[in-house]
């Protein structure tokens, strides 16, 4: 039995990419130098839609791994998304269509990044995360394990033309494990949002906020800043 990967015609793979046994990849992909996939993964993978989002639907690029990425066993990526250099995708983790995640950033066991997420640079998404479309995550932040975002305040019952609107999360903020962002809220640059909170209002710059509503109590103390720690 020939278990190596299956390379559909049209794929671009460099020379030293490395595969375990049953990889898929469809194509148009581009897989950079140095990458390392592991065993069961999909890469490339065409989208179902429902209908009405196939009405807002766009064209989809190729999926792109830069150099050095590496997708962990079972991991299904979607075609039109871009992986940084360096990132590692981590095993059974779920990457749709558009979504970007930057520079050696990390996407955790089982975790879901939906399609058109924008994640930065060296950002830490912890194990079974939902990043829901159109979130977005700035460079160095860390979100904890069972975290989940949101993007719709009236849970389907919309027209056609409502705009889907998931949390901004901002530069080297922290979001404790099993914290609730709702749709379109903002989280300031180096906050800290505790374990379990449910954030449903713009969060401060560097304030530290918990609870259920979550609310401020304190600000970050510059000892506590992302600069003290690199």
């Amino acid at each position: 039995m020939n278990a190596g990967p299956l390379i559909a015609d049209g794929a671009q793979v460099a020379d030293d990419v490395s595969f375990g046994a049953f990889v898929v990849v469809h194509a148009g992909c581009r897989i950079g130098s140095g990458c390392a996939i592991e065993d069961h993964v999909v890469l490339g993978k065409a989208p179902k839609l429902a209908p009405a989002s196939q009405a807002r639907g766009r064209e989809l690029g190729p999926l792109e791994l830069g150099g050095d990425v590496s997708v962990g066993a079972g991991a299904v990526l979607f075609a039109g998304a871009q992986i940084g250099a360096g990132a590692i995708v981590g095993d059974q983790s779920y990457v749709r269509e558009r979504a970007r995640i930057g520079e050696r950033s990390l996407i955790g066991r089982g975790s879901v990044v939906d399609n058109d997420v924008s994640v930065g640079d060296r950002v830490r998404i912890q194990t079974s995360v939902y990043l829901t479309a159109f979130t977005t995550v700035e460079d160095d932040a860390f979100v904890g394990p069972g975290v989940i975002c949101t993007n719709d305040n009236t849970m389907g019952r919309h027209g056609r033309d409502f705009a889907l609107r998931g949390p901004h999360i901002g530069r080297a903020s922290r979001i404790g494990g099993g914290a609730v962002l709702a749709p379109g809220i903002r989280i300031g640059a180096e906050a800290y949002v505790a374990a379990g909170a449910v954030v449903v209002a713009d969060v401060p710059e560097r304030a530290v906020v918990m609870g259920v509503p979550a609310r401020v109590v304190r600000e970050v103390r510059d000892e506590d800043l992302l600069e003290r720690w690199r």
